[in-house]
């Protein structure tokens, strides 16, 4: 009898091991967990220490990138400026204002060099004044508001020789001044200084002298800026 009891029991035994779920992790204890559920006083170290080296490496090229940026756009502006003045005086090459300048007996029906580029001479030599013969915009304002203007002659326009045609000079119709030329849809912004402020020069000053008030023309436009470009030029030599 006593057999057969301790037989029943050790099969009961083994019944109840075999019925017992097995789970990997009741063979590792659980890691002690924080109280609070946060970062370590290290991890923070760490995080800080990183984003500091990447801060310290990234911030100047932000700026020289930025800063190469201004620089290209400033060339562009002074290029669009330089460009309309330029174009503006060509289209003054060959118009006639009354009386006509004559210096040492010139010949009134003197040729001009016509660029072949320029398809309309001014016909407003109001907007010149007697200080200003080399008939250069008298400012910057004048470009954006624009000029009448005519149009040449096709062969004036295509070759070199005179801006007069068979029925005579192409500004002496008045009905044809009627057109309004603009060379520059506005006065752009200083990209270095933030101001639509520029330096003036007109084609009678000195090559050392500086900005000029009041110019008797505009020959050249810079910038105001006395900084130092990337390239350890001054922004107003450009």
């Amino acid at each position: 009898m006593k057999e057969e009891g301790q037989r029943g029991s050790g099969a009961e035994g083994k019944r109840e091991v075999r019925n017992r779920t097995f789970h990997p992790r009741s063979l590792f204890p659980a890691a002690p967990r924080s109280s609070s559920g946060g970062w370590t006083l290290i991890e923070l170290v760490i995080v800080i220490t990183v984003m500091s080296v990447l801060t310290l490496g990234v911030v100047p090229i932000v700026k020289t990138s930025i800063r190469r940026q201004k620089e290209q756009q400033l060339r562009e502006v002074l290029r669009e400026m330089r460009g309309a003045i330029d174009e503006f005086r060509q289209d003054t090459v060959g118009m006639q204002c009354a009386p006509a300048p004559t210096t040492g007996g010139a010949n009134p029906n003197q040729t001009f060099f016509v660029d072949p580029r320029s398809r309309v001479v001014l016909a407003d030599c109001k907007i010149f004044g007697v200080d200003n013969p080399d008939r250069y915009p008298p400012d910057l304002q004048t470009l954006v508001d624009g000029v009448n203007v005519v149009p040449r002659a096709a062969s004036a326009a295509q070759q070199f020789g005179s801006v007069r045609t068979d029925q005579g000079q192409a500004t002496d119709n008045p009905l044809l001044a009627t057109k309004k030329k603009v060379y520059l849809r506005e006065i752009p912004m200083d990209p270095i200084t933030g101001e639509r402020e520029w330096c003036f020069r007109s084609s009678y000053a000195p090559p050392d002298e500086g900005c000029q008030s009041q110019p008797e023309n505009i020959f050249d436009v810079r910038s105001k800026s006395e900084a130092k470009a990337l390239n350890e030029e001054k922004y107003s030599d450009w």
